[in-house]
């Protein structure tokens, strides 16, 4: 008897049911929109990952960029605030980006004694790890920015092509290969091909700090001529694109010559290079100055 009773009941209740609309059932709406929630959890937000390796990326060529148009301002962000120092040791910088020697000196060189350990700054992925004639045993890592940084001279090699390093992972052994005199890294910071101050983008003091985590490039911080590899260059950051334009359209300095004048006194002054001046004002290094004779500075 209680299993017909019970039998019937849940036939009534079964037909009452799919015979209502299920707006007078509130309860049961909100529990069924719960479980969906549940079971159609909304996906991460997507993070935006940039293939390194998409175009030109070249394991045997130490400029892959020979043929790519590349239009300044440069345009470069960190998602970092800091760096590895590429040595294990104390940092000491022996010659900076700039004009030397009568040749534009396209990295800064740093001391170090042969087999020293090099590590990567920052992490990417090995696109050479070569021999490069006057760069001697050489490594080039890009970065997940574009950036790509290389270490030339080296004694030995730890990696290789297509290798995926860590930040403060060692590359190899400092020494003194290619056109080298004495033992030393020879520390590029590049953008596409471009070589730039490495000191624009880098912080080399016990600090190891990125500039900013946004920065705009002009030709004035790829330029070497605009530097004098025996001093630090005066620091002027575009963190902006509007900054970076303005600055393209900053006026010229004109210098006017003093008696006593030369072109070393006239740069030191200025904190321009030598070679600056006589590119701006298409003269040589010879040449001879003239009381009263305006020069273009190109600060």
């Amino acid at each position: 008897m209680k299993l017909i009773v019970a039998s019937l009941l849940l036939f009534i209740g079964t037909f009452y049911g799919f015979g209502q609309d299920i707006k007078e059932f509130p309860d049961l709406k909100l529990e069924i929109n719960t479980a969906a929630e549940e079971t159609n959890l909304q996906p991460e937000e997507a993070i935006e990952t940039i293939d390194i390796k998409d175009e030109h990326w070249n394991t045997r060529r130490f400029n892959p960029y020979t043929d790519a148009l590349v239009k300044f301002p440069l345009h470069l962000k960190f998602e970092e605030q800091d760096y590895a120092s590429p040595l294990l040791n104390d940092l000491v910088i022996t010659s900076r980006f700039g004009w030397r020697h009568g040749r534009p000196h396209k990295g800064i060189d740093i001391d170090l004694h042969t087999g020293d350990e090099v590590v990567s700054i920052l992490d990417g992925i090995v696109r050479f790890a070569s021999y490069n004639s006057g760069h001697g045993k050489t490594v080039i890592v890009r970065h997940f920015n574009g950036l790509e940084t290389t270490y030339a001279h080296l004694s030995a090699y730890s990696v290789k092509v297509n290798d995926t390093v860590q930040r403060g992972q060692i590359l190899g052994k400092g020494g003194a290969t290619g056109n080298a005199r004495g033992s030393h890294l020879h520390l590029i910071t590049s953008y596409k091909g471009i070589a730039i101050n490495p000191e624009y983008l880098f912080d080399f003091s016990d600090d190891h700090e990125i500039r900013s985590s946004e920065l705009w490039v002009t030709r004035r911080w790829t330029d070497p001529y605009h530097h004098s590899s025996r001093k630090r260059s005066k620091l002027e950051l575009l963190l902006s694109k509007e900054e970076a334009i303005a600055s393209l359209d900053k006026e010229k300095k004109i210098y006017i010559v003093k008696r006593g004048d030369t072109l070393s006194h006239i740069s030191r002054r200025n904190n321009v290079s030598i070679r600056s001046i006589c590119v701006a004002n298409n003269i040589k290094t010879t040449s001879l100055l003239k009381v009263g004779q305006k020069l273009v500075l190109e600060l």
